[in-house]
């Protein structure tokens, strides 16, 4: 499973909340990217067979099962820094990162 830090579910449900979504957050993994495979995450309120859930201060994260062997052991976080700030992905699993943090490699 993934885990989710209090500043990125902070910020999740300021977002959900200012445009009017529930807080429910699918995250995952397609190809593309320039390292390869790309992380991806948008509120989506729909169940499909084989989601893997998990539930932080009142954020539901929604993960199909081929994007969790992927991102199986990740972190999620935001970050307010000036330059560099937004949504960081720490994945264990990763051999090499893109510069902007949102693609990978294994």
């Amino acid at each position: 499973m993934i885990s989710v830090t209090e500043s990125a579910a902070k910020k999740v449900l300021s977002l959900a909340e200012k445009e009017g979504k529930p807080p429910v957050l699918r995250v995952g993994v397609r190809g593309g990217g320039c390292s390869g495979m790309s992380y991806f995450m948008d509120f989506d309120t729909s169940n499909r067979d084989g989601d893997a859930t998990l539930e932080v201060l009142g954020v539901k994260v929604v993960i199909d099962p081929k994007s969790l062997k992927l991102i199986d052991g990740t972190e999620l976080d935001y970050e307010t820094k000036l330059l560099s700030g937004g949504f960081k992905w720490n994945n264990p699993k990763a051999k090499r990162n893109c510069s902007c943090g949102e693609s990978f490699t294994f």
